[in-house]
């Protein structure tokens, strides 16, 4: 993987550009089960971060992550900001004095985040979450570093696994937030978190396929 600072940043900018382009999108999603503001929270947040990291000089990735972090969290409202900030708050601590993000990294940074969600949000897998789609990701990474399986294999793989995470969400009745509220009404409907967090994994895989083709 070996994401250089330079490609860390282009994969931000990628990362804010679709959140940017599926914000009604996610919007319309949380609409049906929440308060009806996740695309255009996310989309502001991501924004702003893009603002502060552009066309400044990063000594490694964890400032990157730490701006990143802060940024959403001074700026998004709601569930998603203080649990899209914790998640990068948490990785930042992980990249003090590195240049670049192997897929080893990539695995601890997930598994970090996971844990400052569950940490920030009291939930699990199950739960009609983003933990839905970034558990069963995680997990497919691990086994693919564990498996000596090719990097956008295991990029691929874990995308697949958070799609199919998402794609359950639907089946099952939401236990956190808002959309607890709905309890068996909720069923039917996607979480718009863990569509958000399928959104960036897409953006990871696609940005070291054409980095590395």
């Amino acid at each position: 993987m070996g994401l250089t600072l330079k490609e860390i940043l282009y994969t931000f900018e990628k990362i804010e550009n679709k959140i940017a382009y599926h914000k009604q999108f996610l919007t319309d999603l949380d609409a049906a089960i929440g308060d009806g503001d996740h695309g255009i929270n996310l989309s502001k947040g991501f924004r702003v971060a893009k603002e502060k990291i552009k066309d400044r000089e990063f000594k490694d990735w964890g400032e990157i992550f730490k701006t990143v972090g802060m940024a959403i969290v001074s700026s998004v409202g709601g569930a998603s900001g203080p649990l899209y900030g914790t998640a990068f708050m948490k990785a930042s601590m992980l990249g003090k004095g590195k240049i670049e993000i192997t897929m080893e990294d990539f695995r601890d940074i997930l598994k970090v985040s996971i844990d400052g969600i569950k940490m920030r949000g009291k939930g699990e897998k199950g739960d009609k979450t983003m933990l839905d789609a970034l558990i069963p990701a995680y997990d497919e990474i691990n086994y693919g570093i564990e498996n000596n399986l090719s990097e956008l294999n295991i990029l691929k793989n874990s995308v697949e696994s958070a799609r199919n995470g998402v794609e359950y969400t639907k089946l099952i009745a939401a236990r956190k937030g808002r959309a607890s509220y709905l309890g068996d009404r909720s069923i039917g409907h996607q979480d718009p978190g863990a569509t958000s967090s399928l959104m960036i994994l897409e953006v990871v895989f696609d940005t070291v396929n054409e980095l590395r083709s």
